[in-house]
């Protein structure tokens, strides 16, 4: 039987060219009729540095400078995806309601977007990657590696581009 793909998982690092890989997230989810969940892990900080940031700043401030990235990041993935449904699907109004929801966390990426893809019931994940190893055409990003070797679920690694593409993004984060 083949499978069907209900809910797919677009995992991003919000890097400028990471919307490239979307495009390949949205293509599958019309082929397939299925859902996007966006996925953005903010890199946890070393809980030595946790520690000494809360004693230095205060518990509430350093939960509210938390709280800050966690909205920057938020409204970050809302604007790219505004100017994404814009430029690339603007005489597609089902390929813009594929997004079902964005969800920002805090955590080691690999870890959390394996957590993610189980919790939300995805079907398969979607992600990029920069190949940064030192035999860039032979190693996978670190991230992608750490997720294809512990799910059995698919994943599709697309290779970001180098340099600016059509959908690059140079907003004021990057």
């Amino acid at each position: 039987m083949i499978p069907k793909i209900n809910r797919l998982l677009y995992a991003t690092d919000l890097s400028p060219n990471a919307e490239y890989a979307f495009r390949y997230a949205v293509n599958s989810a019309l082929m397939h009729d299925a859902r996007i969940i966006i996925l953005h892990v903010i890199e946890s900080m070393p809980s030595a540095l946790h520690l000494e940031m809360g004693f230095i700043m205060g518990d509430e401030k350093a939960k509210e400078l938390f709280e800050k990235r966690v909205s920057a990041a938020l409204d970050r993935v809302k604007k790219r995806l505004k100017v994404f449904c814009e430029k690339e699907l603007a005489g597609d109004p089902k390929g813009a309601n594929r997004v079902q929801r964005i969800e920002i966390c805090e955590g080691y990426p690999a870890e959390e977007i394996l957590e993610k893809a189980n919790e939300l019931d995805c079907d398969a994940i979607v992600m990029g990657t920069h190949s940064k190893g030192f035999l860039e055409n032979t190693f996978v990003g670190s991230v992608a590696k750490r997720v294809l070797r512990r799910t059995r679920k698919p994943v599709f690694i697309i290779p970001l581009p180098r340099g600016k593409t059509d959908i690059t993004f140079m907003d004021d984060e990057t």
